[in-house]
């Protein structure tokens, strides 16, 4: 469980490449708002999947259609703001508050977010096996913990980088990057979900 948890947690997806981007502009700090949502939205998800939500995605998976489309056109609108974002200082000025990931963002995104159903849907398959609600619910506890350590290091990484990107161009040039790795990411996951 724990190493199921830690291989989708700590792999690059839209929620670790938003948090890497966020904590080069504005710091760890300031990013802890969107770690936590997107830590207990994804738990929320988990628990929501492991209890009740996989065998009605599995009778109506038109449900899962339409979360890939909505995720999809999220992700890549917060790929665009990634993309457009200065990126000069992690030091930000009151009017650049409007542009830090939110707690709640963090939480919709991960209910929006591709990666996060595959996660829950095939974690709840994976360990529902035995059909034991103490290990499902063990699993859930256990995603949470690696979770919110995973993504925190994201966030820690992507401020030891801002000193050497926050030189010149850098941040600017790592954010469009970034951006455009975002949407094509969001992009990839939908086209899969469809045609693969």
């Amino acid at each position: 469980m724990t190493t199921f948890s830690l291989s989708m947690s700590i792999s690059p997806g839209p929620v670790n490449l938003t948090i890497l981007s966020s904590s080069i502009n504005y710091g760890v700090k300031k990013t802890f708002a969107f770690i936590s949502g997107a830590t207990i939205g994804f738990t929320l998800l988990l628990a929501a999947v492991c209890f009740g939500l996989y065998q009605i995605i599995v009778n109506y998976p038109i449900l899962l259609d339409a979360i890939t489309i909505l995720g999809t056109a999220l992700l890549v609108w917060i790929g665009w703001n990634i993309f457009k974002a200065e990126g000069e200082t992690i030091q930000t000025s009151e009017q650049d508050h409007a542009q830090i990931p939110n707690f709640m963002q963090g939480i919709l995104m991960q209910w929006l977010n591709p990666k996060a159903w595959i996660a829950a849907v095939s974690g709840t398959a994976l360990f529902s096996a035995s059909h034991n609600q103490f290990y499902l619910a063990l699993f859930v506890l256990i995603y949470f913990v690696v979770c919110y350590l995973s993504l925190f290091i994201w966030g820690v990484a992507g401020q030891k980088l801002a000193g050497f990107l926050n030189i010149g161009q850098r941040a600017k040039v790592f954010n469009m990057i970034m951006g455009a790795v975002l949407i094509g990411i969001s992009l990839q996951m939908c086209w899969q979900h469809f045609y693969s």
